[in-house]
């Protein structure tokens, strides 16, 4: 059965949560790229990944990055009903500011895979892209950060725990669960944000029950509430960002 947004609460489980997975090589939640030296370097710029014809990949390379120098990569993984221009038009700015490589993938459907009824199409893309990513630019392994609003926190926190040999850090901006499915590997620190007015996805059920299951595993967890509803505000997400990238 999808999971919808009013059965969120009931999926919240720690044993999701707890354990270091070993063996995973074929799980549909593991991502295989990993940094390379760049085999098709881009210039500055935003580029279509070309995975496919609709609800494609960009990834944004701002103009001071040096290609010669190992740079952050930022992934960010859009809320429900977005594409791949949401992570352009929220954080390439910031891209510029910062100085870090963005990655902006879109799901194949309306939301992410784990989402609605488990992993599968929607990590195979995004090993796609990321493998593309790596081609195209020189990452710096211990600065990529996953990162995700709303459904696309959601699943950054599952495939970013599944693979946290890939992802050092992760972001996640009003959560509402942990997909079933997630299968941890190391140690990644988390950031979380939540409005304290979100209707949408309510702290109570979501932020104030996962980040305690988060600390209770062991993990690093920077937490942030704010007053107001079911957003991302720009100090919060610029702080976020120094944060990767410290």
């Amino acid at each position: 059965m999808p999971i919808t947004r009013r059965c969120f609460a009931s999926t919240l489980a720690g044993t999701i949560l707890t354990g270091c997975a070993a063996g995973q090589s074929n799980s549909p939640v593991r991502l295989h790229a990993r940094p390379q030296k760049p085999s098709t370097p881009k210039e500055a710029g935003t580029h279509s990944l070309a995975l496919r014809a609709e609800r494609d990949s960009l990834l944004y390379i701002p103009k001071a990055l040096d290609a010669d120098k190992p740079a952050p990569l930022v992934v960010y993984l859009h809320g429900a009903t977005g594409n791949e221009q949401q992570g352009i038009r929220r954080i390439s700015a910031f891209a510029d500011e910062l100085g870090f490589l963005l990655l902006s993938p879109a799901s194949l459907g309306g939301t992410w895979d784990a989402i609605r009824d488990g992993y599968g199409a929607d990590v195979a893309a995004l090993d796609q892209a990321l493998t593309r990513t790596f081609a195209a630019r020189n990452v710096d392994p211990k600065r990529i950060g996953l990162c995700g609003f709303s459904d696309g926190a959601s699943y950054a926190l599952g495939l970013g725990l599944s693979n946290g040999d890939l992802f050092p850090s992760i972001m996640a901006f009003s959560p509402g669960f942990v997909p079933p499915g997630s299968k941890p590997t190391g140690k990644p620190r988390v950031f979380v944000s939540h409005g304290t007015d979100d209707n949408i996805l309510p702290i109570d059920n979501c932020s104030r029950r996962i980040v305690p299951q988060l600390k209770q595993s062991g993990y690093n967890v920077t937490y942030r509430e704010f007053p107001g509803p079911h957003t991302v505000p720009k100090d919060t997400l610029i702080e976020s960002l120094k944060w990767l990238l410290a």
